[in-house]
């Protein structure tokens, strides 16, 4: 099931000849593929119907700069016997908070964000931990997931309602506070309502609903035809549009993303979106986690970030947003447990996070290896995006279904790390083959 075009692969082979020949640099802007037989024989034996087996599989490799790998193979759509492609597209979960950062550290270098401002400012409203009135909460708190925010049973709301609905008492979100944790900013709690209200800061100081900002400012300029918005997909995109899966009773079952033909006309929440006030609950949008976004799509994105926040001669962010991106701004101390690491985030950035190659998040079982990303993992689908630091190395992959619920049943857990094995399955033989110099 595998994508190959004859004419495509004699292409490849012949631009290889030549930059062998000739010295292609590392810095070239000739990207190209190699077949690695290992690696596609490790990941033809991931999919299929067994329990830890996937319906589908891409994966793209970079090494110096360029794409030296690329992986396809399964089904996009089980019913309709769709294969998964290169320009298929899915819900990439919350390697789409790494999106909504790019375009907060744009705002922030037009001078219309600040990350240490209080984001009453920004919101039109007073947004306060009840247990600490007098501590206000800034952008770089919800970046980092250090706001004293909590997700509680609910974190998105319909585009007629306000965000305000989550934190006043009289909202219907409110659950007698659920959404304000005990715990004070030094505490780490991943939470997802903290890039919903990212998303409207970025409406409030933009004056463009968060989709659209995203699009003409973040995605666009890196080549993106990503959506947050099903309903919004051109045809074509839409057509390419990927489903997730999970199993149940022993078949594979969607989850997210299954339509027969068309996409859903009235777009989010099936509600009209012309009448929706823009700063008022992006939450609608799904900051973070709603981007359906095809392989090559990301690609493009770790591309720019291998390359300081620059895409193709493009800034997408300054070099100086990207390192504040990467830049630790909490870190696990074991002593005093000063967070919920969920056993695989230990030093986290803006919308981004270290893995440390000899730590217990690892990604790869006998190299010390260490990558800076952000993982997804959301209605059977497991996605990553990660670079290491220093080289333009990196890597992608999404798999669409998981035959057990990752982080539920214990058969997800990895045998070397604590991440999933679905992760150490791709990322490990990944390692090995390319990233052991």
């Amino acid at each position: 099931m595998k994508q190959r075009n004859s004419l495509t692969a004699i292409i490849l082979v012949m631009i290889f000849a030549v930059c062998f020949i000739t010295g292609c640099g590392s810095d070239s802007n000739n990207i190209t593929s190699s077949t690695n037989t290992f690696l596609d024989n490790s990941f033809d034996s991931m999919i299929g119907e067994g329990d830890l087996q996937v319906p589908g599989l891409g994966v793209i490799v970079f090494k110096n700069g360029g794409i030296v790998y690329e992986y396809f193979s399964g089904l996009r759509n089980i019913d309709k016997a769709l294969p998964l492609e290169k320009n298929t597209r899915l819900r990439a979960a919350s390697v789409s908070k790494m999106f909504t950062m790019f375009g907060i550290m744009q705002l922030v270098e037009d001078g219309k964000i600040d990350l240490d401002e209080d984001v009453s400012n920004y919101l039109g409203f007073t947004l306060r931990n009840t247990n600490f009135p007098d501590e206000k909460i800034t952008v770089r708190m919800l970046a980092s997931h250090t706001s004293t925010l909590r997700d509680g049973d609910n974190y998105s709301l319909p585009p007629s309602k306000s965000i305000q609905e989550f934190f006043r008492p009289e909202g219907s979100e409110y659950n007698n506070g659920i959404h304000f944790a005990e715990q004070d900013k030094t505490f780490f709690t991943y939470c997802n309502l903290n890039y919903g209200i990212l998303g409207t800061i970025i409406e409030k100081v933009s004056g463009e609903r968060f989709d659209l900002y995203q699009k003409n400012h973040v995605l666009k300029p890196m080549g993106i035809n990503a959506d947050y918005v099903v309903g919004n997909l051109s045809s074509e995109d839409f057509s390419n549009l990927g489903t997730l899966y999970r199993k149940q009773n022993g078949k594979w079952t969607a989850q997210a993303d299954d339509y027969e033909s068309q996409p859903p006309q009235n777009t989010a929440w099936n509600e009209n979106l012309n009448d929706y006030v823009i700063g008022t609950n992006a939450t609608a949008f799904s900051p973070q986690g709603g981007l359906r976004i095809s392989f090559a799509e990301l690609g493009n994105c770790l591309e720019m970030m291998i390359n300081g926040g620059n895409f193709r001669g493009t800034r997408i962010i300054s070099e100086a947003s990207f390192n504040e991106m990467c830049r630790p701004q909490w870190i696990y101390n074991p002593d005093v447990k000063n967070g919920d690491t969920y056993d695989v985030m230990y030093i986290y950035g803006l919308g981004l996070y270290q893995i440390e190659g000899s730590g217990k998040a690892r990604l790869c079982e006998k190299y010390d290896i260490d990558f800076t990303g952000h993982s997804g993992d959301a209605y059977g689908l497991i996605s990553g995006v990660y670079f290491r630091p220093g080289t333009k190395d990196g890597v992608i992959f999404m798999v669409n279904g998981t035959g057990v619920e990752a982080g539920i049943d214990e058969r997800s857990a990895g045998r070397f790390s604590n991440g999933y094995i679905w992760e150490e399955e791709i990322m490990n033989p990944v390692c090995g083959q390319f990233f052991t110099d």
